[in-house]
Parts: structure tokens; sequence; C-alpha cells
């Protein structure tokens, strides 16, 4: 194992599966550094990870404090929802900025297709989604994931998805080796138990690839600002650069066009209201490091 080349298939901590040459070897980083990831190629010598060949792409979250990163030289998002738990609009439009952000493809697929009521409510709910480009794949990954296949043919994907989504068990119809813990969804509290602990690759044929992600609640962006945000909303872009001032954040300021556009029914509000959400945090964070800098 001496100058090998490897890919990670899966990160504990500061321990690392890496796949060299069809066999599985633990490895560690040189040093204290902590920045490999699910999809790293990476140089390998005695077990210790010396180098990180260039991504092509690096998926990820972040809220005030730190970065989570998920999985990189990924092609593709595939966000599981479902009807039931509720699934969170929020988390979805934050899952698809980040995929546009990195130039990603993204699939939204909408598990537990065989409860009817809910699902049509669900799809009622994502038709926007379709509206704006995106596909939305009914399936129920208990009965029948096949349909999913072909949208995965030649792809790298990490799914992601909140706790109770069916994320498991659509993982391990796909790849029945997988082995991944599923777990009863709480409907009580109309929330699912987290069963994925870590981040791991799996591969369905030489050129396809799925990484299962942990199930979260949120997705936090801030580690993008205003700019790369408005770009990430795929119906704001025909408006971009047309506002009256250059540095607009198309919230409330006069000649804005992406206002005018959705005072004309070319955006819909939900998006909107999520836009301003997600901005009004990020001026939010900057007032307060402005401040703390005395700059504010």
């Amino acid at each position: 194992m001496n100058g090998a080349k490897g890919q990670v298939v899966a990160a504990y901590g500061r321990r690392y599966d890496v796949e060299i040459g069809g066999e599985m070897f633990s490895c560690i980083r040189r040093g204290k550094k902590n920045d490999v990831v699910v999809g790293d190629i990476v140089e390998v010598e005695n077990g210790v990870i010396e180098e990180i060949a260039p991504r092509a792409s690096l998926f990820y979250r972040s809220d005030a404090y730190r970065e989570k990163r998920i999985a990189a030289n990924l092609t593709q998002i595939v966000i599981v929802v479902a009807g039931v738990p509720t699934f969170s609009e929020e988390l979805v439009n934050c899952c698809l900025i980040a995929a546009e952000d990195q130039g990603l493809k993204s699939l939204i697929v909408l598990n537990k297709a065989d409860m009817i009521d809910a699902t049509q409510e669900a799809l009622r709910r994502l038709e926007l989604y379709e509206m704006l480009g995106y596909t939305v794949l009914p399936i129920s990954a208990k009965h029948d994931a096949s349909p999913l296949l072909s949208f995965l043919e030649g792809e790298t994907s990490v799914f992601i998805g909140q706790s109770g989504m069916g994320k498991s068990t659509l993982i391990n119809s796909l790849a029945p080796d997988a082995g991944r813990e599923t777990a009863e969804v709480s409907m009580a509290l109309d929330s699912g138990k987290h069963t994925t602990t870590h981040a791991r690759l799996f591969h369905l044929s030489e050129k396809s690839h799925i990484v299962d992600s942990p199930g979260m609640q949120e997705f936090g962006l801030n580690h993008l600002d205003i700019d790369r945000i408005a770009h990430a909303f795929v119906e704001f872009r025909p408006y971009l650069g047309q506002c009256r001032f250059r540095n607009c954040r198309h919230l409330e300021e006069p000649g804005c066009a992406v206002i005018e556009a959705f005072e004309h029914g070319r955006i819909s509000q939900r998006r909107i209201e999520s836009y301003k959400r997600l901005a009004g945090r990020i001026t939010s964070r900057n007032s307060e490091k402005g401040r703390a800098t005395g700059k504010g």
C-alpha cells in the first residue's frame, strides 16, 4: 500500500475506509488534519492518507459555528421526502441551493408512495419544484425502487433528507449488501429516528455510485453569501443583473427586477419568502460580524 491511490468510501471521525484496487483498508489522515470526506480520491502511504486529489465538487452544509462536509466528487443529489412524516420544504430548498451552487444535478424522490392520501398532499406541495424544472419521482422503497435506477445510471449520487423519510430502506433496496439499519417512524411525534450515523459510498455498477448520509432536520448555508444564494434560485436567474442598483439584495430595494417578477406572478410566494429568510440570516450574520470588529 505504498503510494497507492484509492477512494474514501466511509468516514468515522478521524478514521477512514479507503478502497484500493477492490480491497478495503482502514486509514488515518496525516497529522491532525480532518479534511477528508467520502468520495475523495486520496494517496495512501502505509495506512496514512498523505494527499487529497483536487475535487470536482464538495457538498456540505454549515451553521454559524462549523461546517459539515458530506461528500466529494458528486454529480447528483437525491433529496428523499415523504408524506409521512411531514417533510420540511425549507430543507428541500436549502439542499437544492447547495446543489445548484456546486453545479450538481438534483432529483426529488417522494418515497412511501403507497400511502395514497399523504402522497397526494406531498405531490401537491412538490408541483412547484416540477414547474421549476426539477424531477419529482414518486416510489415506494418497500415495494419497488427500480424506477429510480435509470436516474442513477452513470452518476455519483448522495441521498439526503430528514430522518424517517425511508432513506435507509431505499439504500438497502438499491444496494442489498449495504445492510443499513432501518427504524420505525414515530407517528406520534411526526418525526423519524436517526439510523445512519455516518456517510458511506456504495457501488451500483462500475459507473454508478450512491452515498448514504445521516438524516438531518435542517441544512445550514452559512458558507454562502447573498449573491450565491440568489443565483442558486433558478427562477431568479433571468432577472439577476437587471435591478436598478448593482448591489441589490432583492429584499425591498426599489427597482428590483426579482421583486417585480414576483409581483407579476413569475416567481412564487413560497420561494421568494424562502429566499428572504435565508438572505435575512446572512444580513444578520454580517451585521453581527461588523459589530464584533467595530465596523458595523
